[in-house]
């Protein structure tokens, strides 16, 4: 009696283990075997990308989860980033609290279809708008005879809304805070998650195994 499972088809290498081949999706290839006990996996993606990382699976218990605690972890955030100038708190820390809620979507939801509605372009947008926001109200001052982030001389624009030199400064920080810092912050978090999380095409691992062989190669001939 053979000891595969007919259920489980399997292929027998040379060193006598057993890789299995019957993956429902079908886009799982066995990796190397480094020894006769592991065997690691690489999946590529249906988008063409190669990712060293198990299958998504649901889970009704995180999923649930995240969606209790989502809104609650953001409106957090929010105030956190309000608050940067009068409380603890920031446009830092509240940046980091708002990217992290898109990150438990995608823990709980898929890094896939998460990816799907939150674009580059959105990403690219937060970033470039937060950078912006924070030249903008860097550089006026010093067209204005000042020096950097120099709030009071925006005291200029008094015709136009008068405020004592303490809420000039007041309200700029806290556009700083809110417009330019926590839009940076959001968005650079988000973007590197989702680029760590993105993998590498096949092509690019064909191409860095080779480069490393003839590294190899060199260092052998040395």
């Amino acid at each position: 009696m053979s000891d595969a499972d007919p259920a489980e088809p399997s292929e027998t290498v040379d060193n006598g283990d057993r890789i299995p081949t019957d993956v429902d999706n079908g886009d799982r290839i066995p990796a190397n075997v480094d020894n006769g006990n592991d065997v690691d996996y690489e999946r590529i993606d249906s988008d063409g990308v190669l990712r060293q990382r198990p299958t998504y699976s649901e889970s009704q218990v995180i999923m649930t989860t995240v969606k209790v605690v989502s809104p609650f972890v953001l409106t957090y955030g929010i105030y956190t980033t309000f608050h940067g100038a009068d409380t603890p708190g920031g446009g830092f820390q509240g940046g980091a609290i708002i990217a992290s809620v898109v990150l438990m979507i995608a823990f709980a939801f898929g890094i896939e279809s998460t990816r799907d509605w939150v674009s580059n372009t959105l990403l690219v947008l937060l970033g470039t708008a937060g950078v912006g926001i924070f030249a903008a109200i860097a550089l006026i001052p010093i067209a204005l005879g000042g020096r950097f982030l120099e709030y009071p001389r925006y005291m200029s624009f008094n015709n136009i809304i008068e405020l004592s030199s303490y809420e000039w400064t007041k309200w700029g920080m806290e556009a700083v805070e809110i417009g330019g810092i926590a839009f940076i912050i959001s968005g650079v978090l988000m973007g590197l998650f989702f680029l760590l999380a993105a993998g590498f095409t096949p092509e690019e691992l064909s191409k860095a195994e080779g480069e490393n062989g003839q590294s190899s190669e060199v260092a052998t001939d040395d």
